[in-house]
């Protein structure tokens, strides 16, 4: 059984959306922070804050969401620009 993907376009900063793409490139929050030069505990907290914000309740589901929303692109899927919600293409 798959749960649905929350049905919201949450509000990201750039940093939160350069998380999420790591997120989705399959890094841990150590790898992450190595990457951006950032402390480990301020991934955490950027992970935490993402998932409150797009009503997520884990990687998964968070990965889940941004291939919905177009927010990552991952092996050239996903990789249009989608319409804003309720708009048709």
């Amino acid at each position: 059984m798959t749960s649905p993907v929350s049905g919201t376009d949450a509000s990201l900063s750039d940093r939160e959306l350069q998380i999420i793409e790591l997120v989705a490139d399959g890094l841990t929050n150590e790898k992450i922070a190595e990457k951006l030069q950032i402390s480990k505990r301020t991934v955490d907290n950027h992970i935490s804050n993402i998932l409150e914000k797009t009503k997520t309740e884990n990687r998964v589901a968070l990965v889940r969401w941004a291939l919905q929303w177009g927010k990552v692109c991952l092996d050239e899927v996903n990789c249009c620009i989608l319409p804003p919600p309720g708009e048709t293409i």
